[in-house]
């Protein structure tokens, strides 16, 4: 496997991961609107951070590939 296909598998998981980690976070902050919680060790905003801190891992990996491809047509 190169570094390309390693690169875009990590860039998606990470991407899907950090909408899973919205989902939960919308989830956990709806339940709190009803007096529960389904999440027992994390806040919703702290998904929210994680899911934050995910996606800016994805938009380095797309910034990084966007460089290299204006490297290989100059």
């Amino acid at each position: 496997m190169d570094l390309e296909k390693l690169i875009l598998v990590t860039s998606r998981i990470f991407f899907l991961g950090a909408y899973v980690l919205l989902g939960f976070a919308l989830i956990e902050r709806i339940a709190n609107a009803f007096g529960y919680t389904v999440l027992q060790g994390f806040r919703g905003g702290r998904l929210l951070e994680f899911a934050i801190v995910f996606l800016i891992f994805v938009i380095a990996i797309e910034l990084r590939e966007i460089r290299e491809d204006f490297r290989k047509k100059t």
